[in-house]
């Protein structure tokens, strides 16, 4: 029986090649993005690759719009809707703090709820939480980020041990930083707020951290990676991609261990 996959923030980068890429291998794909207009976009996208898919819109913040989810029928959910910006956490203005952990997380965990409540009726799914080499690490003017995705680790962890006993899988899948344009918006959105008569971060120094951007990866591979991954009965709960990335989140783990302040 082939199988029904069901992915938020499809609309672009990893979400949108993974989405077209399932629906070639041949499995039913339901796309879920934000916008009207992105609904649009990717149709198009889909009519050129030659797939099917089913694209819908569900800002995943709307609570009636998150409630479409539950007039489908899936097996797998992959919780892949996300934002990002940077900048110092001692002085980046709440509101955007707040907006970065009502997407990443309580948005996203109350879209994995209403998936888990279909896959417990059902008595089998899996649930894929979309991760980053952020969920483990941390450097300066990417806190905001890392701080969601390290409570997203948190959830996934959580709800692996708590789904299993009702046939549900949960996993997350860890990328690297891949050159999607996602990481080179949230390091320009910093400069619309900072303002260096004001804050005391040196302006210089950010700029210079802003240059990590410039060391990406090919997001074809990437996302070749998550075709293969996502529809898999079995494998390892947490999947990081590359393998230097999966290395570097070790190193910085057992440094932690030891760390003196």
């Amino acid at each position: 029986m082939t199988k029904t996959i069901f992915i938020t923030g499809a609309a672009t980068g990893l979400g949108k090649g993974t989405a077209i890429g399932l629906a070639k291998k041949g499995y039913k794909v339901i796309a879920a993005v934000e916008l009207h207009s992105q609904v649009t976009t990717l149709r198009e996208d889909a009519k050129n690759a030659e797939v099917e898919l089913e694209v819908i819109k569900i800002d995943i913040k709307n609570q009636d719009e998150r409630a479409r989810m539950l007039q489908y029928d899936f097996d797998i959910f992959v919780a892949n809707a996300a934002v990002n910006e940077g900048g110092p956490l001692g002085e980046v203005p709440m509101s955007i703090f707040r907006e970065i952990f009502e997407v990443n997380v309580f948005s996203t965990l109350e879209t994995a709820q209403l998936a888990a409540r279909l896959f417990m009726k059902k008595g089998h799914g899996k649930i894929v939480f979309m991760s980053s080499i952020a969920g483990i690490m941390a450097s300066p003017y990417s806190g905001l980020y890392a701080a969601s995705k390290h409570a997203l680790e948190a959830i996934a962890k959580t709800m692996q041990k708590e789904m299993e006993p009702f046939g549900v899988q949960v996993a997350t899948i860890n990328p690297g930083p891949f050159a999607t344009g996602f990481n080179d918006r949230a390091v320009e959105a910093k400069w619309n707020w900072y303002n260096e008569d004001i804050h005391y971060t040196p302006k210089e120094e950010m700029k210079e951290a802003d240059k990590s951007v410039k060391n990406q990866f090919d997001p074809k591979k990437m996302i070749t990676k998550m075709i293969e991954i996502i529809p898999e009965d079995s494998h390892q709960f947490r999947t990081v991609f590359p393998k230097e990335t999966e290395q570097q989140m070790k190193k910085e783990e057992a440094e932690y261990w030891e760390k003196k302040i």
